[in-house]
C-alpha cells in the first residue's frame, strides 16, 4: 500500500486570511511558522485517481470528509498532479501529446473538461468556495519550474516589465520523470516575478495549501527562496509542503526556515526495509523537531 500522498496533506490548522487585490497583506518573515504547528489530516487525490481526478470526484470526497471526518480533525482536500492537462490517462502521464491549459502569462489553469466550474477563467475558485463552505480547506499540487510551453511560446511574465519565459529558464536539473517544466534560474530578472504571478493567482482562487514536487531531491534552494517570497507577498496563508524526499539533512537550517512541511524520505511502501530506513533517517531529523515543523515522514 502506498501511503505517501495521504499523509503529505496532514498539516496543521491555521486561521484563514483573505486579502483583497487592492490591499494585500505581506507576512512577516517568521509568521508562516504558525500556519502548521500540529500534525494535520487531509485527503489527496493521487492514490486513487493519479493525474486524472475530476471535479465531481473531488467534491464527493469533500462531502464525505465534511460529514464523517471533519469532527475528528480532518480538513484538507488537495487536488494532486497535472490538473491542467486535458488528456492524461489512468496509470500514467501522457507525455507524448499532452494538451496543457494555461493563460497568457504562462500560468497553468484547471482543465475545464475535468473541472467544469473553472470555465470562463474562474480557475479553481468555484471549487475552493465549495470546499470552504463545508468548513474545509483547499490545496493543489504543482511541479517546480516554468512550463516548457510558456518558454517555447515566449509568453510574457506578469509584472516583469517585458521579460518573457524564455529569459528565466534553464534545462539544467529538469525533472527526470515528468518533463512539463524547466528550471527557473533564481537570479534571473523575472524569476521572482514568475513565482509571484502564480501565487497571486492561487491566492485569488482561495488555495490554502500547496504541495510542490521535484523540489527536495536534489534540494533546489534558489527556487524555494522564490516560492517562500511569493507566498509571503501573496496576501493569503498558503502552507508550503516540499516534495519528494529524501530532503538532505544538510538542508535542515534552510528548509526549517522556508517551508512548513518537507519530505524526510522517498515514498514508503509496506516493506520492512522501507520502515527501517525511515527509522534511521528519523534519528537524523530528531534535533529539528519543533511545533512549527510539520515534517512529512514518508
Amino acid at each position: 500500500m502506498k501511503i505517501t500522498n495521504l499523509l503529505t496533506v496532514t498539516i496543521g490548522a491555521f486561521f484563514l486570511s483573505v486579502a483583497t487585490n487592492a490591499q494585500k497583506k505581506t507576512f512577516q518573515k517568521e509568521e508562516f511558522k504558525q500556519w502548521a504547528q500540529t500534525p494535520p489530516m487531509g485527503w489527496n487525490s493521487w492514490d486513487c485517481y493519479g493525474p486524472t481526478v475530476e471535479e465531481h470526484e473531488v467534491k464527493a470526497n469533500a462531502d464525505y470528509m465534511a460529514k464523517e471526518l471533519k469532527k475528528f480533525g480532518w480538513e484538507y482536500i488537495v487536488v494532486d498532479i497535472r490538473w491542467f492537462v486535458e488528456n492524461d490517462k489512468a496509470g500514467g502521464y501522457n507525455q507524448t501529446d499532452p494538451r496543457y491549459v494555461m493563460d497568457q502569462y504562462g500560468r497553468y489553469l484547471p482543465a475545464v473538461n475535468r473541472f467544469p466550474s473553472a470555465k470562463d477563467g474562474q480557475g479553481f475558485k468555484p471549487l475552493a468556495d465549495y470546499i470552504h463552505k463545508k468548513g474545509l480547506k483547499f490545496g493543489i499540487h504543482i511541479m517546480r519550474g516554468i512550463p516548457k510551453k510558456a518558454v517555447e511560446d515566449k509568453l510574457p511574465i506578469k509584472g516583469a516589465n517585458g521579460i518573457t519565459a524564455d529569459q528565466v529558464y534553464s534545462t539544467a536539473l529538469q525533472c527526470e520523470w515528468l518533463r512539463d517544466n524547466y528550471t527557473v534560474v533564481a537570479d534571473k530578472p523575472g524569476a521572482q516575478e514568475y513565482y509571484d504571478s502564480i501565487f497571486e493567482l492561487y491566492a485569488q482562487w482561495g488555495v490554502d495549501f500547496i504541495k510542490i514536487d521535484d523540489l527536495s531531491r536534489p534540494y533546489h534552494e534558489g527556487e524555494i527562496n522564490l516560492i517562500r517570497n511569493a507566498i509571503d507577498k501573496c496576501g493569503r496563508k498558503i502552507v508550503l509542503s516540499t516534495s519528494p524526499g529524501e530532503t538532505p539533512i544538510e538542508a535542515a537550517p534552510h528548509v526549517t526556515t522556508h517551508a512548513n512541511m518537507w519530505r524526510m524520505v522517498d515514498d514508503v511502501w509496506d516493506t520492512w526495509p522501507h520502515i527501517t530506513h525511515l527509522m534511521d533517517v528519523a534519528q537524523k531529523w530528531y534535533p529539528h523537531i519543533a511545533p512549527e515543523h510539520g515534517q512529512i515522514a514518508i
